[in-house]
């Protein structure tokens, strides 16, 4: 089953990150990004946390198990979804620890043809 776009939506409010918080629809289901860092999947109207040291220090009686088939175990926040605080705070402590975004390549157009 798809996750409803309201499902996000709720989510965002919830978090109310103000413009550090975009997501991205993916095969039905959403990416979420604080500061362009991938922090939690929307996966079958449940919230998935990126697996991380905030989630075992901060929420770790949280159930897991995988968003989608082939994928590790993530905690599944939705027992966080009506405390906005606390889904806040271990959502903005998963984005401290995820690396920075890498750079992304630049596309075939726009790369300056180097033949003589």
């Amino acid at each position: 089953m798809a996750t409803q776009r309201d499902f996000v939506d709720y989510v965002a409010e919830q978090l109310a990150p103000g413009a550090r918080f975009t997501q991205r629809k993916m095969f039905g289901e959403y990416a979420l990004y604080i500061d362009d860092k991938v922090v939690a999947f929307a996966c079958d109207n449940s919230l998935f946390i990126k697996p991380s040291a905030a989630a075992v220090e901060l929420a770790p009686l949280l159930p897991q198990r995988p968003p989608y088939p082939g994928a590790k175990d993530y905690p599944v926040a939705d027992e966080l979804l009506d405390d906005s605080d606390a889904l806040r705070e271990l959502v903005l402590r998963t984005a401290e620890l995820m690396p920075p975004p890498k750079p992304a390549k630049p596309s075939r157009k726009r790369r300056k043809n180097t033949a003589p």
